[in-house]
């Protein structure tokens, strides 16, 4: 068992987070501005910087329970979020992005890890870390298309034709990065699975679930490419397929056929 003071970076970073959006949005000048986003990266890299220290002193990837995937979920929102602002200046966005962060980090508060150097030998493949990281950035994605669907149907409500038409751009994007890493998650799972327990596929209850998962976003892509739905349909098919995605990152776990899968998180 390591020990290892998580709650200080954790408040440090939304403390960080906090100030930057303050800044940002009540400032008046530009170099405030600019001042509030330098506080929003310095966030980002305090946990990067606790990422790093922990995959250091537990000597093994942290991504074997819930709470060290939440760590994850909690680095790949802000980075979307960044990275949205910065090619399309959707300052909300980052807003939300950062909230939904902190609100991970605070559950990990909330729950503390028992972290532990301890790692079952089919998680030693060389296919672990991939397959968890082009998940989690899936999962990170695609919940930020969900954000963007909520924000469309609320634009929609209020008749803001031109924020609904930029709503459905960004989540068309979102969603075809999502989806992109969503694929290459199932292609590494069924290569690790292959090589530690002999099969590609077994239809355990998450693999069927992140298969649904896979299907539901496949459909959104083939209904927006055909033109068959409506924008707030469509909208609505991506909250929809992130409530599917949530059950399939936790709801799987309490499944009573979840008792002996082989992905069932540990804490």
């Amino acid at each position: 068992m390591i020990w290892i003071n998580y709650n200080v970076y954790a408040a440090l970073a939304i403390t960080t987070w906090l100030v930057g959006l303050l800044l940002m949005y009540r400032g008046k000048s530009a170099g405030t501005k600019n001042a509030g986003l330098v506080f929003i990266v310095v966030g980002q890299l305090i946990i990067s910087f606790f990422l790093v220290q922990l995959w250091l002193l537990l000597d093994r990837p942290p991504m074997r329970t819930l709470g060290e995937t939440r760590l994850w979920y909690s680095f790949f929102l802000p980075a979307v979020g960044l990275v949205t602002y910065f090619r399309w200046r959707y300052r909300w966005f980052l807003a939300y992005s950062l909230i939904l962060s902190a609100l991970f980090l605070v559950l990990n508060a909330i729950y503390p890890e028992n972290y532990s150097k301890t790692l079952m030998p089919a998680l030693q493949s060389p296919w672990f870390v991939p397959h968890v990281v082009v998940y989690i950035f899936a999962y990170a994605l695609l919940a930020a298309s969900s954000i963007v669907a909520v924000r469309g149907l609320f634009s929609s409500y209020r008749q803001q034709d031109e924020v609904t038409r930029q709503s459905l751009g960004l989540a068309d994007n979102l969603v075809y990065i999502g989806f992109a890493f969503l694929t290459l998650g199932l292609l590494f799972g069924a290569l690790w699975a292959k090589e530690a327990w002999g099969h590609y596929w077994t239809w355990d209850p998450k693999e069927t679930w992140a298969f649904i998962t896979w299907i539901i976003y496949l459909l959104y892509l083939h209904f927006r490419f055909r033109q068959k739905l409506t924008a707030n349909q469509l909208f609505w098919t991506l909250l929809i397929a992130f409530l599917v995605l949530l059950i399939c990152w936790f709801g799987v776990n309490n499944l009573p056929s979840a008792a002996n899968s082989i992905h069932t998180y540990t804490r």
